[in-house]
């Protein structure tokens, strides 16, 4: 059995390997998640996650890390910052004609870029081990959003930040724009015994300023108020009520990250990966309006944007329209998009014609809107 020094020098090299492979930071934390467990299914009670029904079939096994990957001693938390640039993404927010897309979605689908890499740090790990050790039994699975984790209470546990109030990890050094990913292991790497402490302190920016107001209280998220839930997940219609707050937003949101005061020092991407495609950084509604289906796909192969499908996208944008200045330009093409509703992507999501309508009507009527100011980072 190797010594206690022994996972003490794989941990210090494993760090040393991370930062090399483009992660911003990692940690190690067991699998105990106890003290998380009571919030995390008053969450579900209250019925916060719906309409994602499948959050509360898994919650049982999210409570058991050791239950997903039978075996498992630690979890080695990961994170990699995604932010292109600390500046651009307000001014695009508070344009009207641009399309505002989460900044995480600009580049390469994230789940391709951590993936390979915690792949190969979970395979420089093996390798270094049975070098060293042959006789050890070695077991590791690397995840990326893709099954049942806690990933959030896990990177607390490993000292990678604090759960904000926004419900998102912040870092006191790189605020809160990174991505999160994990390694499970067998092997008894020393743990991070000094955890971030919560440096919220009565600050509630993140709270106040979402749109829809999705927060019904600190650390309390409204999945089906939120943007990126109604602009991702959401695969129907939008609700009448949240279309002229979600103003030009047609790809998830980060405002609730672009007010907090962490943010000041969130990280750069330090991977290529995430540099935008497309001009999908500063882009105006019409233009991506104006693709069809073909030149969808061919621009957002390989990227996170196909989580939604082309009519999503279309649904997105006509809101995104209908909350920009009247112009003869996208009356135009809104009614050039109504006039093909017969075609067959119309029958298939018969909601989509709908919200062609409602972009013209506050297009051609723009006295008609509520007369409210909107909340607005930056302002």
């Amino acid at each position: 059995m190797p010594s206690s020094s022994f996972y003490a020098q794989l941990k210090t090299l494993l760090h040393h390997k991370a930062l090399e492979l483009g992660f911003s930071d990692m940690g190690v934390s067991d699998t105990d998640l106890h003290a998380y467990i009571p919030k995390a299914r008053d969450w579900i009670y209250q019925g916060n996650h719906l309409p994602l029904q499948w959050m509360a079939e898994q919650l049982e096994l999210k409570e058991q890390p050791e239950a997903l990957v039978p075996g498992t001693l630690r979890v080695i938390s990961l994170r990699m910052d995604y932010l292109p640039s600390r500046k651009g993404h307000i001014d695009v927010l508070k344009n009207p004609n641009k399309a505002y897309i989460a900044r995480y979605a600009l580049g390469r689908d994230y789940h391709k870029t951590l993936r390979k890499r915690i792949a190969l740090l979970g395979d420089f790990m093996r390798d270094w081990v049975r070098e060293r050790c042959p006789e050890q039994e070695i077991n590791y699975r690397a995840f990326v959003d893709s099954a049942p984790i806690m990933e959030r209470p896990l990177a607390e546990k490993a000292g990678l930040g604090w759960i904000g109030k926004n419900s998102l990890i912040i870092n006191a050094q790189s605020g809160s724009f990174f991505l999160l990913g994990e390694l499970f292991t067998n092997l008894p790497l020393p743990l991070n015994n000094t955890p971030q402490e919560n440096q919220c302190g009565t600050c509630t920016a993140c709270l106040t300023i979402c749109p829809t107001d999705a927060f019904k209280a600190p650390y309390i998220l409204q999945t089906e108020r939120c943007i990126a839930y109604l602009t991702i997940e959401n695969k129907g219609p939008i609700p009448l009520e949240f279309r002229e707050v979600i103003g030009n937003r047609v790809f998830g949101c980060d405002d609730c990250q672009a007010i907090c005061p962490w943010n000041k020092f969130a990280g750069v991407a330090r991977v290529d990966d995430f540099a935008p495609r497309h001009n999908l950084a500063n882009e105006d509604l019409l233009t991506l309006f104006l693709w069809d289906e073909a030149t969808f796909l061919r621009n957002t192969q390989g990227s996170a944007l196909r989580r939604i499908d082309y009519p999503r996208f279309l649904r997105n944008l006509a809101i995104g329209l209908g909350n920009a200045p009247s112009s003869p330009a996208i009356i135009a093409a809104l009614e050039c998009k109504l006039s093909q509703h017969n075609s067959e992507l119309e029958q298939q999501t018969p909601w989509l014609h709908e919200h062609f309508e409602w972009a013209l009507a506050q297009q051609q009527q723009p006295s008609r809107r509520r007369k409210r100011k909107l909340k607005r980072v930056g302002e």
